[in-house]
């Protein structure tokens, strides 16, 4: 198979030492653009945000009560920014994880809801965003940041339980300020229902986060009886730019297994109920993939259970090379300064 490029990824673990993830990029219409991105985020020094990186990792010391004491200091300090918007509401273990282990998905897609409040989306920002310093935003941009991660930590802890081998632990590479190109229509051709099923170490281009919760999250936290109109979440609209950010799927690919099946086609039937077009790719439902993971150059093993617990030991990404750059990131989620230097960053956008 012809590839664009092999990236080499450096993750460390907390006593120094360095796991080489090698990651071969695909020929497709996509990838040419998003590898172009990604070499101008390397090669300018574009902040990658190590708080939000790691998701569905139980061995991560951001642990569940570590990420709601997280969300409450942020709501804390937006109700302080005087902004006209005050937020009544606290989180916790108990009042996020509800008694059968799942998300307790109510609450959650509150959280959501005030972020959506407050941000506005691409293009129509919010007057409270707009109006809001540099550190209120950064705390605004938190609560999106930290919901998804909970989210997808919680639904980890359940499946540890209940089926391990479900656990759905994934990469997210955001840096700061990237830049965004716009989608053209041979791009549409890479998403589509069925892309939802993701490979392991498949390397997809993410999800603007600007764009809030997609077709797919709505299905899965509002239920297959909800209608568009009934929404907790109000932000519903397809993809139109992608940046140099990618994520990493390190879960189990689910596409042949008779569950998985039946949840695709509820979810073909909620689109049509909400008057979409299942086929319609312009919806961008699903994951674009532009890149794959070597998994046994990489671990010596093509199987989650055996890759999975040396990732865990290595969450921490140190350094980034393409066939044109490369980019070194010493710094880490636990530096007393780390929410600082991304707000004076935030302070040039």
């Amino acid at each position: 198979m012809k590839y664009l490029d092999q990236i080499q990824m450096d993750l460390r673990s907390t006593d120094g030492s360095i796991l080489t993830v090698h990651i071969n990029v695909l020929d497709n219409s996509l990838s040419h653009k998003w590898l172009t991105a990604l070499n101008h985020l390397i090669q300018n020094d574009y902040h990658l945000e190590k708080n939000y990186c790691w998701f569905g990792f139980t061995e991560s010391s951001r642990d569940a009560k570590y990420i709601c004491q997280c969300i409450n200091d942020s709501i804390a300090a937006i109700n302080r920014a005087g902004l006209g918007y005050y937020i009544d509401d606290v989180f916790s273990v108990e009042n996020t994880i509800a008694a059968d282990l799942d998300v307790n998905h109510d609450h959650m897609n509150q959280l959501h809801r005030y972020f959506e409040d407050l941000q506005g989306v691409s293009g129509a920002m919010s007057p409270y965003y707009t109006t809001a310093n540099a550190d209120t935003r950064w705390h605004i941009r938190q609560l999106n940041l930290l919901c998804h991660e909970l989210e997808s930590l919680i639904l980890s802890l359940r499946k540890l339980i209940q089926a391990p081998e479900w656990r759905r632990p994934s990469q997210l590479m955001c840096w700061l300020n990237a830049p965004r190109f716009v989608l053209e229509p041979a791009d549409y051709e890479l998403f589509g229902i069925e892309t939802i099923n993701r490979e392991l170490g498949g390397v997809y281009v993410g999800v603007n986060k600007a764009v809030g919760k997609h077709h797919w999250e709505v299905f899965n936290d509002e239920g297959r009886d909800s209608r568009i109109n009934e929404l907790t979440t109000s932000t519903l609209k397809s993809q139109t730019e992608a940046a140099g950010d990618f994520d990493i799927e390190w879960g189990r690919n689910p596409a042949t297994f008779p569950w998985q099946a039946k949840q695709l086609a509820a979810f073909r039937g909620w689109l049509i109920d909400n008057n979409f077009d299942p086929a319609d790719k312009s919806l961008t439902i699903g994951h674009p993939q532009v890149a794959q993971v070597d998994l046994f150059r990489s671990f010596g093993t093509y199987y989650y259970s055996e890759i999975w617990p040396v990732l865990g030991n290595h969450l921490d990404v140190y350094k980034i090379r393409t066939g044109d750059c490369e980019a070194t990131y010493n710094y880490n989620w636990r530096d007393a300064d780390f929410a600082q230097r991304q707000i004076a960053i935030l302070k040039g956008n």
